[in-house]
């Protein structure tokens, strides 16, 4: 029975070998078709259409910053620098030695932070400041004002009198809020920037500044 099999699967052989041969042919001879994406051109330049896969290279690519991750890095340096002004105070007037190593971390952490966000900033936005090459003076102390977390004047006057367990307690319940509104910071330019660097820095700041918030709550 084999033997009488035999020519009838051969000539099935030969056939399908005759048409992967034509389906190839067939393939190589038109482009593959696929979905195509509308690409907003920039200011004054018209829009272009590429293919998907275009696409998703030009958005990993094209990391330029926008105004989000300019204002983030420029507001940051000032809510950093707050930060270290409360941290500065804790070595003669914390009580507890958790606090004052607590407070050795964040300065440790946030001084770094701020050289590389003013780095960044000296790159792409002239000598360090916001978009407008700003470097200080009334418009950066206007931002500062209205961002998250930020201890008033008073409070901080009021941080600067106290001492011994009076400092713990205030301290702790300022900078909390101040990491809280850090945190609040870089979750917004993670939704609303567009550079990779300004985007690691945010999630150095949440993961960070959140883990402190759990330790600092423990303290109270």
């Amino acid at each position: 029975m084999f033997v009488r099999r035999a020519p009838f699967v051969a000539a099935a052989l030969f056939a399908l070998v005759l048409t992967g041969c034509d389906s190839g042919s067939d393939t190589g001879s038109a482009a593959p078709a696929g979905p195509s994406v509308i690409a907003p051109g920039k200011p004054g330049e018209a829009n272009r259409t590429l293919s998907a896969q275009d696409a998703a290279e030009q958005r990993v690519d094209d990391d330029t910053p926008n105004s989000a991750d300019i204002d983030f890095a420029r507001m940051m340096i000032e809510h950093h620098r707050q930060a270290l002004e409360m941290t500065g105070l804790a070595p003669k007037q914390a009580e507890s030695a958790k606090l004052k190593a607590l407070a050795s971390r964040i300065t440790a952490a946030q001084g770094p932070e701020i050289q590389a966000m003013e780095s960044w900033l000296a790159t792409y936005s002239g000598k360090g400041g916001g978009a407008d090459g700003a470097t200080g003076g009334g418009h950066e102390h206007t931002a500062a004002a209205g961002m998250p977390g930020m201890a008033t004047e008073a409070q901080l006057k009021k941080l600067r009198a106290a001492s011994g367990k009076a400092f713990d307690q205030l301290f702790l319940t300022l900078m909390i809020t101040h990491h809280e509104g850090a945190v609040t910071m870089a979750a917004d330019v993670k939704a609303q920037g567009n550079n990779v660097r300004i985007e690691e820095m945010a999630d150095d700041v949440v993961a960070e500044q959140t883990t402190e918030i759990t330790r600092m709550r423990a303290m109270l």
